[in-house]
């Protein structure tokens, strides 16, 4: 991806969450030159790369599958002096766009949807080989537990949730003509470099192209202390 197109991704990202009045960390508005004057009392967003982050799978096409979102906090099951079992995120998809097919190893997850549109997530279970398993699927979604066959899109409206279990396959687009969304996230602990598995092999984090200065550092660019 273009830096351009990032620094766009991310300016309406922090739109959409003004408008739906979430405040962010203070991390989250530092700009590439003060990290540059950040010591180790920053160590926490660092190691658990807290903070702006984006995704297009490697595959190029941002427009239509990938995203932004920001990680607001989590832990660190490789590092014992960061104790906490829980992560929560900020996910932002514009109309047109999704999120890829795949499960987490490890990680039960809810996803919620925080305002604008709605938001379409596909469920399956994992056979042991990987596939896609043709078996219902349980869901459990704000107190209320039920069954839908394979493949089904679970809809999410303003204030809706989802819990994602692992070895649980899911992926998530905006309903064409409800507008963009703001997606939250609570779940154990996030590692993204080892935990996700897409039914296609593709990449998580983008390789950019420096055509303007960044808006703000990605969570994994962060200089070290």
């Amino acid at each position: 991806m273009k830096r351009s197109e990032i620094n766009t991704a991310l300016r309406k990202m922090e739109a959409m969450i003004q408008k739906c009045k979430f405040q962010l960390p203070p991390f989250c508005g530092f700009t590439p030159e003060e990290w540059q004057e950040k010591g180790h009392e920053y160590d926490e967003v660092r190691d658990n790369m807290l903070g702006w982050d984006i995704t297009d799978y490697g595959l190029g096409n941002f427009e239509h599958v990938g995203f932004s979102l920001i990680t607001l906090r989590n832990g660190n099951a490789k590092l014992e002096k960061y104790t906490k079992t829980y992560a929560e995120k900020l996910l932002y998809l514009d109309e047109g766009q999704s999120a890829t097919m795949h499960f987490h190893w490890n990680k039960m997850e809810d996803i919620i949807n925080r305002g604008g549109g709605n938001v379409l997530i596909c469920v399956y279970n994992s056979t042991k080989a990987g596939e896609f398993a043709d078996t219902d699927v349980v869901i459990h979604s704000d107190g209320k537990e039920y069954t839908v066959p394979a493949g089904t899109q679970v809809r999410l409206t303003p204030g809706g949730s989802i819990t994602v279990y692992p070895y649980m396959y899911h992926d998530f687009e905006v309903e064409k003509g409800s507008g963009e969304v703001l997606l939250g996230e609570v779940s154990m602990c996030n590692d993204d470099n080892t935990d996700n598995r897409f039914y296609e092999p593709m990449g998580r984090f983008p390789e950019i192209e420096e055509d303007e200065k960044p808006y703000r550092l990605l969570c994994n660019e962060y200089p070290t202390a």
